[in-house]
């Protein structure tokens, strides 16, 4: 693996996530922009089940007297949502360059090279963690203030079916890794192609 062109892989993929982070982010946070701040009701009707757990009105955070649900706390909330959801995204960049560092050494894997094994395996780890750090700021983050409900497909509606897919898939990337090489490398192709695209949905 030559590190210098996956350096230079790295810096060039930061500089497109500078450029393109404020158009993703009109998407990502529409919700949020269109609250209503007179809103007498403080939490959406609709929450992720780990929102509801940690952030619901009987909520963990609410039953332990540590984020107590009133209107002050919301607004921080709210800020804290912005600040995971902006740290999801850039973690989710990183991530697929990783899985891009993967498919090379995966190649040369596969031709005979085997001295890519441990740097194949390290980055390996390093996808793994960040992935499953990426996806742990999307679920933990507080809830909006509202469940905007859409008609028909939407980038939103499409990013979420796409990540059920490409959990799944990294699920069978690491426990075929060893037990199945043909079904590892089909996994992988199946969670690079789902994680790649959950990504660009926001873009249109």
């Amino acid at each position: 693996m030559n590190f210098l062109k996956f350096s230079q892989f790295l810096v060039l993929l930061s500089l497109l996530f500078c450029q393109q982070n404020s158009w993703a982010q009109e998407d990502l946070f529409a919700q949020l922009e269109e609250e209503n701040p007179q809103e007498e009701k403080l939490l959406p009707d609709q929450m992720l089940l780990t929102q509801r757990v940690f952030w619901g009105e009987n909520g963990l955070l609410r039953q332990a007297n540590l984020a107590p649900l009133n209107k002050t706390n919301r607004e921080k909330e709210l800020k804290i949502r912005r600040n995971m959801l902006t740290a999801h995204q850039v973690v989710g960049y990183l991530t697929l360059a990783g899985m891009v560092a993967q498919g090379i050494l995966g190649t040369e894997l596969y031709r005979g090279k085997r001295r890519s094994y441990e740097t194949h395996k390290m980055i390996g780890n390093f996808v793994t963690a960040s992935y499953f750090t990426g996806a742990s700021l999307s679920l933990f983050a507080p809830p909006p203030l509202i469940s905007k409900k859409t008609k028909g497909l939407s980038s939103i509606k499409a990013h979420k079916w796409l990540a059920s897919v490409h959990f799944s898939a990294m699920i069978a990337t690491n426990l075929l890794a060893e037990e199945n090489k043909k079904y590892h490398r089909a996994a992988s192709y199946a969670l690079f192609a789902s994680y790649g695209t959950a990504i660009l949905v926001f873009k249109f």
